[in-house]
C-alpha cells in the first residue's frame, strides 16, 4: 500500500511539472506575440490615443493576420472600434505589397525600408476607407488613422467580429452577388478605387448585407495593373457564386458595366 501511495504521489508530481512547463511555454508564447505587436513606438501611439481620448478601451485581439493584428477596442463615448495594429515585423510588406503603391499617383518617392512602408500602407487603408466610405460603399467607417494604427467602425457586436462570407452558406446567394457588384462599381465610378483583392475572404455580412474590408491594397485607377486587379476582383467573386447556382455574368460584361462603359 505503502508503494502504491508513493507511485501515486510520484505520477501527480510529475503531471504537475508537466502542466507548469506547458503554462511556461504558453507565457512565453503570448509574450513573445504581444512584443510583436507593442513595440515601444506603438505602444506610446496606443498611451497617446487613450490619452488623448480616442479610446478608452483597448480588450482583446480579435483577429490575427500575417501583416495585422485587430483588436475589439472602446472610444470615448463607450462605442466599439476595431483597432488595427500593422506589424513592423511583417516581412510581407517587402514581398508583395510594393505593386500597389508604386504606380499609384496618390503615393509618390516610396521609402522602402519597412517601418516606413508600414506607415505608409496604414495611411494608404485610411484614406481607400474614406474615399469608399463617402461613396456609399459598404466598408467599415475610417475613424483615425496614427503610425501603424488605424481605428475603424467595428464590424460585430460585443467583441465579436460579424462572419466573413467564406464561412457561411448564403441564404440569398444571387441577391448578395448583385450586391457586392454594386459595390464594386460604386467604388470604381464614385470613389475612383480598385479594391484587388476582393474574395470571401475580405466580406463580412452583417445585418443581412455585405460589408467590404481589407481595403489598404486599393489602387486608383491611374494605376497601371487598375484594369487586371479588376477583373481578377471580378473573376473571385463569380468564382465563389458559381459554387451557389448563381447565372454569373462574362467578365467582359461586368468589366464594362463596373467601368461605366455599359449602363445595362
Amino acid at each position: 500500500m505503502a508503494e502504491e501511495a508513493l507511485e501515486k504521489r510520484l505520477r501527480l508530481r510529475e503531471k504537475r511539472y508537466e502542466v507548469e512547463q506547458l503554462m511556461k511555454e504558453k507565457r512565453s508564447e503570448e509574450f513573445e506575440a504581444l512584443e510583436e505587436v507593442f513595440d515601444k513606438p506603438t505602444l506610446m501611439l496606443v498611451y497617446r490615443m487613450l490619452n488623448q481620448g480616442h479610446l478608452s478601451h483597448l480588450h482583446g485581439c480579435v483577429k490575427a493576420g500575417k501583416e495585422s493584428r485587430i483588436y475589439w477596442g472602446k472610444d470615448s463615448k463607450g462605442k466599439d472600434v476595431a483597432v488595427k495594429i500593422y506589424l513592423k515585423s511583417s516581412g510581407e510588406f517587402r514581398k508583395g505589397r510594393l505593386i500597389y503603391l508604386e504606380g499609384d499617383p496618390r503615393f509618390q518617392r516610396v521609402r522602402k525600408d519597412t517601418r516606413s512602408l508600414v506607415y505608409l500602407w496604414a495611411q494608404k487603408e485610411f484614406k481607400n476607407l474614406q474615399a469608399a466610405f463617402s461613396a456609399r460603399v459598404s466598408v467599415p467607417r475610417p475613424i483615425l488613422v496614427r503610425g501603424n494604427i488605424l481605428v475603424m467602425q467595428f464590424i460585430g457586436s460585443k467583441g465579436t467580429p460579424a462572419p466573413l462570407l467564406k464561412d457561411l452558406q448564403p441564404e440569398k446567394p444571387a441577391m448578395l452577388y448583385r450586391a457586392l457588384l454594386k459595390n464594386v462599381r460604386l467604388l470604381y465610378v464614385k470613389a475612383g478605387l480598385v479594391h484587388g483583392d476582393l474574395s470571401e475572404y475580405n466580406v463580412m455580412i452583417w445585418g443581412n448585407r455585405p460589408v467590404i474590408f481589407d481595403i489598404s491594397q486599393g489602387v486608383s485607377l491611374e494605376h497601371p495593373l487598375s484594369d487586371m486587379f479588376l477583373s481578377r476582383d471580378l473573376e473571385n467573386l463569380n468564382n465563389y457564386f458559381r459554387k451557389y447556382g448563381v447565372d454569373v455574368k462574362p467578365i467582359d460584361q461586368l468589366h464594362s458595366w463596373v467601368t461605366g462603359k455599359n449602363a445595362n
